[in-house]
Parts: structure tokens; C-alpha cells; sequence
């Protein structure tokens, strides 16, 4: 369960983020497909767990269509859009439906929002709207540039941040020794893999 919803949260994205680009349509299509997966496989008594958190990953791979797909270019909005579904996970897990679906994407949820803040104290939320507006011959030198405006001792501070609270937020849940809590471990500590792996292809672009 841990390493599935490390994938579920890593992997995807370097597909989903080209995909969404070019053909948004077909990456918000794409969360039908999930649903129905999710649905064939949670009624199965074997394949349940499955089931729970792929439906749980349909919510984040929505959420990502939803804003990548036509509202990249203003980031205040991303958080709201990522959390679309929060209503409806909380309210399941109240009832006590689907808790492995619903924490793993909190977990992501959470993972989102505190990438988020970082950007914030950082300054990096004018970057990210040139990122979205150039072509892709001038996102390199706009890189260059965000990668110089964190690398300083405040950068650095917020970087120190940023890996502190994933990982402690993440080893909570996985001290839970639940499925549950090693889906939301998961995709919270699998953050900081996608995270660092964005910053090293910034650097190397």
C-alpha cells in the first residue's frame, strides 16, 4: 500500500502534465476510466483495497485536469481546484466509507498545499505564471532564474521547511500501521520525491 500510493502520486504526474497540456479533454475523460477501474476492482473481495484508493487517486488526477488543463497560468486558484473533492472526503471518512481512498488523497492534498506555501515565501509564483506562458524554448532561462531567487539562506531555510513538515506529516500517518496511514504516508512523503525531482530538472535545464 505505501509504495502504491508513492507511485500513484510520483509517476502519474510526468504523464498527466504533458497529457494535460496538450489534450486537457482527454486527461479530464481520463478520470471516468479511474472511476470505473476504481469500481470493477472494489467489488471484488481481493481487489477492494485497490479499488478504494484508486478512486481515491481519481479526485487528485481530476483536480490536476481541472487546473493544469485550463487555469495553469494563475496559481492563487490552484489550491482550491486541488481541493475540490475535500468536502466529499471528509464526509466519507465521517461515515466511515472509504478511508484508504479518501487519506491517500489527503495525503496529496496536503502535499499540494504545503509545495504551495513554499512558493509563497519564496517568491516563485511569478515564475511559475511565465513557465505557463512562454514557449517551451524560453521555460530554461525562466528556470534559471527561480532557481537563483531561492538560493539564498532564506531559500534555503524554506527548503529545509518544506522537507521537515512532508516528512514528519508523513511518518504520522504511517506510525498509524493502518492501510490507510500508509496511503496518506505515502503520497505525503512521496511529495518530496516529485518535488526534488522537479527542482533537479530545473537546475539541469
Amino acid at each position: 500500500m505505501l509504495g502504491a500510493a508513492a507511485f500513484l502520486v510520483s509517476v502519474p504526474v510526468f504523464f498527466q502534465a504533458p497529457l494535460v497540456r496538450v489534450l486537457p479533454w482527454l486527461s479530464l475523460g481520463l478520470t471516468g476510466i479511474w472511476w470505473v477501474l476504481a469500481w470493477g476492482l472494489g467489488r471484488g473481495q481481493k481487489t477492494r483495497i485497490w479499488g478504494d484508493l484508486i478512486l481515491g487517486f481519481s479526485w487528485s488526477w481530476l483536480a490536476g485536469s481541472i487546473y493544469w488543463g485550463w487555469f495553469r497560468e494563475n496559481p492563487f486558484i490552484h489550491l482550491p481546484i486541488e481541493a475540490i473533492a475535500l468536502p466529499w472526503a471528509l464526509w466519507c471518512l465521517r461515515q466511515g466509507w472509504g478511508k484508504i481512498g479518501n487519506w491517500f488523497y489527503l495525503g496529496s492534498l496536503i502535499g499540494t498545499a504545503i509545495t504551495d506555501v513554499y512558493f509563497y515565501l519564496t517568491g516563485l509564483i511569478p515564475y511559475w505564471r511565465q513557465v505557463m506562458q512562454v514557449s517551451p524554448d524560453g521555460v530554461g532561462e525562466i528556470l534559471h532564474r527561480a532557481i537563483a531567487q531561492i538560493n539564498h539562506p532564506w531559500g534555503i531555510l524554506c527548503g529545509m521547511w518544506l522537507i521537515l513538515a512532508l516528512f514528519s506529516i508523513g511518518v504520522w500517518g504511517l506510525q498509524k500501521q493502518n492501510l490507510a496511514g500508509w496511503a496518506f504516508g505515502g503520497a505525503v512523503l512521496s511529495t518530496i520525491v516529485v518535488d526534488g525531482l522537479f527542482w533537479l530538472v530545473a537546475y539541469c535545464a
